[in-house]
C-alpha cells in the first residue's frame, strides 16, 4: 500500500464548507481511480489547517492519479484580502 500527503490552507470558518466539497466532489472523483483505497482527512484545532492523506494499492496508480486528474482538482488562488490584511499588521 503507498499514501499520498496534501496539506491545505483553509479559510477560517470553512470546515463546513471544506468536508461538504471532500464529500460530494473529491472523494467521489477518487474513487474512479485505479487502485484507489481510502482517503483519511484532518482538520487541526484552529480550522484553518488540513491534510488528507489518500492510499492507494500500488505506486504507479498514486503516481498516475498525481499527474492526471490530480491538476484538475488543484486550484490557483485568484483572488485573495490576506495581503490586505497582512499589511495592515505590519503598519
Amino acid at each position: 500500500m503507498f499514501a499520498r500527503k496534501v496539506s491545505m490552507h483553509l479559510k477560517p470558518n470553512s470546515v463546513a464548507e471544506f468536508t461538504q466539497r471532500l464529500d460530494k466532489e473529491i472523494i467521489p472523483l477518487l474513487r474512479k481511480q485505479k487502485g484507489f483505497q481510502d482517503e483519511i482527512t484532518f482538520v487541526g484545532p484552529s480550522g484553518t489547517q488540513a491534510f488528507g492523506i489518500s492510499l492507494w494499492d500500488r505506486a504507479e496508480n498514486a503516481e498516475a492519479y498525481n499527474r492526471g486528474t490530480y491538476p484538475e482538482v488543484t486550484y490557483e488562488v485568484s483572488n485573495s484580502t490576506f495581503h490586505k490584511i497582512a499589511a495592515a499588521v505590519t503598519v
